[in-house]
């Protein structure tokens, strides 16, 4: 049986859960929440390199994104520093919708399917 990894792991999750070399990462929402929709999503997708890294993985290896925005409206803007980040040919299969987020202050919440 294949081992389960589960890194920074709390009562009610984990930051990633590694299994048969695919990721599951949480959902990722900037660390500083002052920032307009560019900043938070620079800041979440920087978070993102990190937790990929750790696992030995990098962008090149998405499959599948779930992205939240509290307002719909910031698409685009989100968007561009999104596609900036992804790899030439590398983009995962994507859901982009409008939710009411957890604070007030979050604009975006990322997570990710991945593999090694």
């Amino acid at each position: 049986m294949s081992k389960i990894i589960r890194t920074e792991p709390n009562p009610i999750l984990s930051k990633v859960v590694e299994y048969h070399g695919f990721l599951f990462t949480q959902g990722f929402v900037a660390r500083d929440l002052s920032g307009d929709i560019t900043a938070q999503t620079k800041d979440v997708l920087a978070q993102i390199d990190e937790a990929l890294e750790l696992h030995g993985t990098d962008n090149t290896r998405l499959l599948q994104a779930q992205i939240w925005l509290k307002d719909i409206n910031d698409r685009d803007a989100m968007n561009a520093v999104w596609s900036a980040w992804l790899p030439k040919d590398g983009a995962p299969a994507r859901a982009c919708i409008q939710a009411t987020m957890a604070h007030p202050d979050v604009l975006v919440e990322i997570m990710l399917t991945c593999t090694k």
